[in-house]
């Protein structure tokens, strides 16, 4: 079992989050992407951008922060945090 947790932050409250669940035989790296696209998706966002900061901070922590620079369009929180919170 695979599960990505997705919080919505503003203000250091936490505004929405969800969990994700994949009990599929795809990469890490695939179901990392389809949860996050799922994610933004119940929270009506676009995908946002993996910076090098990112993508340095999923590799060493298996969590990350989105913030404004992430997203082309303007965001109304903080930021978006997506962490693996259990894996196969």
């Amino acid at each position: 079992m695979f599960r990505l947790w997705g919080k919505m932050w503003e203000n250091n409250h936490l505004i929405r989050d969800i969990i994700i669940d994949d009990d599929s035989e795809d990469t890490r790296t695939h179901k990392i992407f389809r949860a996050l696209q799922e994610i933004c998706y119940e929270f009506d966002l676009e995908n946002p951008i993996w910076l090098d900061n990112n993508i340095a901070d999923f590799k060493r922590h298996s969590r990350t922060r989105f913030n404004q620079d992430s997203f082309i369009e303007n965001i109304s929180f903080d930021y978006l945090e997506i962490q693996v919170i259990e894996e196969d």
